[in-house]
């Protein structure tokens, strides 16, 4: 049964997407990796910029590209631009963890309890690069509590704890809200 939501999920996907030229940037997102494990190896490096402060809780361990993960948060950026939704719930209130656990990467049974489940995604829109985008997430404006930061640099214990990470970035240069989306996971299989 939850196969077959999730083969309804992108069939009204891609009957949503008609007319809309939608591209997926890989070298954007690759960039944007390449940067987050600049900003995590050396905070003070961007200390001024991004406003960090705590530098000693800014997790200094190397995220590890996860092709799964890569290709969820493509999945994902783009279906933001293709159905003109911003969230990390799918208008049929699916959430990140449902569509990591259907695209293959294993989660803990806890994690797969409710339908609207995110303990691993970071989203944003509207950025020239996938490059601003982190920086924006990071800087978190609007954000309460900084919880993209916490997210991206493993400020708390939690965060700290997750390694695997896969970024997707799409430009829809008209026919959506925004003209990019970029959604970063970061995760982890079990406890």
């Amino acid at each position: 049964m939850k196969h077959l939501l999730f083969l309804l999920v992108i069939i009204n996907t891609a009957a949503f997407s008609q007319g809309k030229q939608i591209s997926t940037e890989k070298r954007q997102a690759k960039k944007a990796y390449e940067l987050l494990n600049d900003i995590r190896k050396n905070p003070k490096k961007y200390c001024k910029e991004l406003g960090l402060n705590n530098l000693n809780l800014i997790t200094q361990t190397e995220l590890i590209w996860n092709p799964t993960l890569a290709r969820i948060a493509e999945f994902r950026a783009q279906d933001m631009a293709k159905r003109n939704y911003f969230d990390h719930t799918s208008p049929e209130g699916f959430g990140p963890n449902y569509y990591m656990h259907q695209m293959g990467y294993t989660l803990n049974s806890d994690w797969l309890i409710k339908k609207k489940a995110n303990n691993f995604e970071s989203i944003a829109a509207n950025h020239s690069t996938a490059e601003e985008a982190i920086k924006a997430l990071i800087i978190g404006r609007g954000s309460p509590g900084l919880m993209h930061r916490k997210h991206l640099l493993g400020m708390d214990q939690w965060n700290g704890s997750l390694k695997d990470t896969g970024i997707g970035f799409v430009v829809s240069p008209r026919g959506s809200t925004y003209q990019t989306y970029l959604c970063i996971i970061i995760a982890k299989h079990d406890w």
